[in-house]
């Protein structure tokens, strides 16, 4: 019988050792969450990697749109300037055959005319200063003189060069002469 029992002892001992004890299977669980961890954690790294790269594309990409802007921000303007250009160009040749003044000052009025007009369509703006009460935020002062009378005191007398805003905003300041 001895054994017998020495079978069902080892075919016992055999089964416990084929059998996973509870510090194997806790093992076996911190190991599958961390492999579960590092997986993620490589994901993680994956995306922010992505994302950086695509954030320093986007700022490397709107840095050259930003300087083609600028490089290139004014040529609308200038073409709509260039036919006036071509205007000043005829004009002074054909002041060089004439002799009516009257013909070369009517010329230099439309082309006057035509230039104010194509500014003022790309939304340049005069402002109107003469009799104002001088502002100091759209008024340069030149200098002061004695007002003609109580009513012109703090006001601007005369415009020396005229103040532009462009859009709203004001791109030349109006250089005035103040009554005092």
């Amino acid at each position: 019988m001895n054994t017998e029992e020495n079978e069902t002892a080892k075919e016992e001992t055999t089964s416990e050792e084929q059998k996973p004890t509870e510090d194997t299977l806790v093992i076996d669980e911190k190991e599958k969450e961390i492999a579960d961890l590092k997986i993620k954690v490589a994901e993680a790294n994956d995306k922010f990697l992505r994302l950086y790269s695509e954030f320093d594309n986007f700022k490397r990409r709107t840095a050259k749109e930003k300087l083609d802007l600028i490089q290139s921000g004014g040529e609308d303007i200038f073409k709509s300037i260039l036919p006036v250009l071509d205007d000043f160009e005829r004009a002074i040749k054909s002041n060089a055959e004439t002799k009516d003044i009257t013909a070369v000052n009517d010329g230099v009025n439309l082309i006057y005319t035509k230039l104010k007009s194509t500014l003022m369509q790309k939304g340049l703006e005069e402002m109107k200063s003469h009799g104002e009460v001088f502002n100091a935020d759209i008024h340069e002062a030149i200098t002061n003189i004695p007002a003609p009378s109580e009513e012109h005191k703090g006001k601007v007398l005369e415009e020396m060069e005229k103040g532009y805003t462009l859009n709203g905003k004001i791109i030349r300041f109006a250089k005035v002469v103040i009554g005092q």
